[in-house]
Formats: C-alpha cells, structure tokens, sequence
C-alpha cells in the first residue's frame, strides 16, 4: 500500500523540516522527487540522503514569489519525466505579531511568499495535470481554523490556502485533479528551534517544554508524522479523497475549547 513507484513529485520547500520528510518518505515509496527551494545546501541535503538510500531525486533552486521562475522549472520536471503526478506545496515563511505590529511591509511579504507562491506553482503545474490526472496538497495550518495569538499575517495566509485548495478541487474535479490540505499544529523543526534560540537564548529547553505542553496529546508533532498524512493523500488509496482539509493537531482544535 501507499506506493508511489513511477511517479513524479515537486515538492517545495524541501531542504528542511516538513519538506524535507515528506521528500524523504516519497522516494522510499518510489516516487522520483523534485525539490525546489531557495535553500541549496538544505536541498542538497535532501538530494543526497534519497540518493544515499538508492532513490531517484533532483533540485533545482526556485523561489516560488517568481512565477517565470516557478514555470521553467515545472517545465524542465515535465520535459523530464514526460508528467507530472504530485505536487505538494509546502514552501512558506512565519511570522510573529498582530494587526498593530505587523508591518505592511510584512504583511505584503508573507502574503507573497505563503499564497501567492502556491498560486504560482498551481498555476504552472495543472496544465501539465489536465491529461491524465494529478495530486495537488497544500500545508495549510491549525491557524486557519482556531485563533492564534500573534499570529495575524500567517494566519491570514493560510486561512486563504484552505479556501484556494477547496477551489481547485472543485474546478478541476473534472480532469480527476484531486486537491487536499493538511493543517498541523505545531512541528518540531529547526525553526522552531531557531526561534526558541533567538527569541529564548539560555531558556531554549524550558521553553520547548512549554510550547509543547499547548497540544492536549502533550508533545509537538514530529516532520515525519506529517510526512505520513502527506503520503497517504498522495497516493492511490486516497483516490476519493478530495477538497478536504485534513488536521494534525494533537487534539489542538477539537480539545482546547
């Protein structure tokens, strides 16, 4: 079950995190894996740990704000693999503040990396999907359905991915395009290590401890454990699956009220 043999996947924001788990579990099931990020070493890092396990992967440096850049690089997957089956939009930035602190100048950057560089991969990709079908699955948050505390830009972004995929799923029912999202709590990666470090520096443990006390299961989720979701949405068993948003959470959204 969940194999991915011969098939072609991009997935943005590979080089760390969540991307990079989810490029590391879609070669194992076969896919072959485009990476795209503005991150090369990260990348590199992913290209080198598939090919290491005897996957097929390659990267090609992309920043998904630039649409003439996002469609030649869906153009050279393409003209590769002749298709392309998967792509999983998971490249996006954070930020911390409310309607007073944010910037517009924040504002404008969040909303163009996080929403417009997932219009600019879709936009690319599904002419190249129309013939024979595709998975398109988007990293939305729990921030799009409950209220976060000093997070108004980012929730904003991905309160407009969850809308986009429910949109794409239905205009592209018809050439058997299937859109999903997953919308995790928080995650353990090494931005959020960062943060703890920049924000918390000497205190990085104890605040750890306490971010991952507000998800009721009592931990943050592991990359990989997304990883695992993205898996199933992408593949064959999960054919029925479609212009849903699929929660990750720990219990965050059912049990915090």
């Amino acid at each position: 079950m969940f194999k991915l043999t011969d098939k072609t996947a991009i997935v943005t924001g590979g080089g760390s995190g969540i991307g990079q788990a989810i490029s590391l579990v879609f070669a194992r099931q076969g896919a072959v894996v485009h990476v795209f990020d503005i991150d090369e070493a990260g990348a590199k890092n992913t290209i080198d740990q598939i090919k290491n396990e005897g996957g097929e992967a390659y990267f090609q440096l992309v920043d998904v704000t630039n649409l003439d850049q996002v469609g030649q690089a869906i153009q050279k997957v393409v003209a590769k693999a002749d298709g392309l089956d998967i792509l999983v939009n998971n490249a996006a930035i954070a930020h911390i503040g409310n309607a007073e602190t944010t910037t517009p100048e924040d504002m404008a950057q969040v909303l163009k990396v996080n929403v417009q560089g997932v219009y600019h991969c879709i936009h690319a990709a599904v002419p190249h999907m129309k013939a024979k079908g595709g998975v398109i699955l988007n990293m939305a948050s729990i921030a799009a359905s409950v209220g976060i505390d000093d997070r108004f830009a980012y929730s904003t972004t991905k309160g407009a991915i969850k809308t986009m995929t429910l949109s794409v799923a239905k205009d592209y029912l018809p050439y058997n395009i299937r859109c999903n999202c997953i919308s995790p709590a928080r995650v353990h990666t090494p931005f959020v290590d960062g943060f703890l470090k920049k924000n918390y520096p000497g205190r990085e443990q104890e605040m750890f401890d306490k971010l991952s006390k507000t998800q009721p299961i009592g931990r943050m989720a592991k990359p990989e454990e997304i990883a695992a979701m993205a898996l199933y949405l992408c593949s064959d068993e999960a054919s029925f699956m479609t212009g849903c948003d699929y929660l990750i959470d720990g219990g965050f959204v059912a049990l915090n009220g």
